[in-house]
């Protein structure tokens, strides 16, 4: 897949320094009507899941889970200090903390920036009846590879220091040998019938491909902003929200397992 097309106005910025809207995007944010008079009845206490992006932790989605938190959900951390470890550990990890997230409730909703909204869509396919729906924000799901050159060096650096032994981090069999063999297969399954599933994505992201935010079986929504500020972007939160209520247990059919 090519790496972005045309650029015209904002485009035509060297790519990366895009991301240096991160700042304003949070200070438009907090100026929102919709985050600073958040509704506390709109979560009904449901459950999230949220899964940072790759390089980053939990913290990285705190601003996130504090508008959750007001809006009456229930979020809660991947249990991640820094999302670069085993594809096959981190899935595992995930269901095992959707499974205590999700308590007496049916199912749980799990929003995830970029790659960890690829983990949270194969989390869907593996257990439909654990996951309500996805919210993927800046994530390469028809292609993880369709990111920024700097940004795939850091992916591949990262995989040889987990080959040489360094602790927490992926292997490069696990991009392409038999370690996450089986994630990367739930990955390929279609998407689950009774989920939902949305994908948010930014022509203007600096690191990954919009195109590879496309994914068939999701509902796509554009915003403006750069890849960093999904997290603390006004328009992702409008998009959030909407996804959310939808995502409502209660309002779903009863998911149907998609075969292996």
């Amino acid at each position: 897949m090519a790496y972005f097309g045309s650029q015209t106005g904002l485009l035509r910025l060297p790519r990366l320094l895009r991301e240096g809207r991160t700042g304003l995007e949070l200070a438009a944010l907090v100026r929102d009507p919709r985050f600073r008079r958040a509704d506390p009845d709109a979560g009904a206490g449901r459950s999230v899941l949220l899964v940072p992006g790759f390089m980053a932790g939990d913290g990285s989605l705190g601003v996130l889970a504090g508008w959750l938190r007001r809006s009456g959900f229930r979020p809660g951390g991947a249990g991640m200090r820094l999302n670069a470890g085993c594809f096959t550990s981190a899935l595992d990890a995930l269901e095992a903390r959707a499974e205590t997230l999700r308590g007496d409730e049916q199912r749980v909703a799990i929003i995830g920036h970029s790659h960890g909204g690829t983990l949270g869509r194969a989390l869907a396919a593996r257990r439909p009846d654990l996951v309500s729906g996805v919210v993927a924000m800046g994530s390469p799901l028809v292609d993880p590879f369709a990111i920024h050159p700097v940004a795939r060096l850091q992916v591949r650096f990262v995989g040889a220091l987990g080959s040489l032994g360094a602790p927490g981090l992926f292997r490069r069999e696990c991009l392409e040998g038999a370690c996450c063999a089986e994630v990367r297969r739930v990955a390929e399954r279609p998407f689950p019938a009774g989920v939902g599933f949305v994908s948010i994505y930014s022509r203007t992201d600096a690191i990954v491909d919009w195109r590879a935010c496309l994914d068939p079986a999701a509902e796509h929504v554009e915003v403006r902003g750069s890849h960093i500020g999904m997290a603390v972007n006004a328009e992702v939160y409008a998009a959030l929200g909407a996804a959310l209520e939808r995502f409502d247990p209660g309002r779903l059919a009863a998911p149907v397992p998609v075969p292996a």
